[in-house]
């Protein structure tokens, strides 16, 4: 099972929150407040927080936006990943991926099925990785995003992490680039 390994140090990432929201303004945004305390309170850095509108080409060009900023390792954003006509978080994810990580989708609604029952099934969260950042569709429910958190990307953010982590292989999301 998983563990921390104490023998290795802890490698702070930095983490930039964007909340999807044609209705709440960062004062009134509470997963993205649940999200920051649990980036701080983990150790590492929320290098930069916005608001933007559920517009897919809006999302899309604030996460490439942040995808080409070498001071953002991660990109987390809450709203948009549900099945209404203006949920279009995940499409704007997709837009700007490389590779997706499925599994992450999987994972969320296992841990999703425990809190909420079938009700998971109406979560689209994602995951996957653009130009060496990470970038991960979380719900926007306060509930949806400390699960995330608490269940799967603290301990994927975490260096010391057993058996494996995101942060040990982070360095080498971009080596096909090196490749001659």
């Amino acid at each position: 099972m998983s563990k921390i390994d104490d023998t290795k140090a802890f490698v702070p990432v930095r983490i930039a929150v964007l909340t999807v929201s044609d209705t709440r303004s960062l004062a009134e945004d509470r997963s993205g407040d649940v999200l920051v305390e649990r980036i701080e309170r983990a150790g590492h850095v929320v290098a930069e927080r916005k608001l933007v509108q559920d517009e897919r080409n809006e999302i899309a060009s604030q996460l490439s936006t942040w995808c080409d900023d070498p001071e953002i390792d991660v990109v987390l954003s809450t709203g948009g990943t549900g099945l209404t006509g203006r949920d279009v978080t995940v499409e704007a994810h997709r837009d700007v991926y490389e590779k997706e990580i499925e599994a992450f989708a999987i994972v969320f609604t296992m841990v999703s099925m425990k809190k909420i029952g079938t009700s998971a099934v109406q979560s689209r969260a994602t995951g996957g990785v653009a130009r060496g950042t990470y970038l991960f569709a979380l719900p926007g429910s306060p509930g949806a995003c400390k699960d995330a958190w608490d269940e799967i990307l603290e301990a994927q953010f975490d260096y010391r992490h057993r058996p494996c982590n995101f942060v040990e292989i982070l360095p080498r999301l971009e080596e096909h680039l090196r490749r001659k």
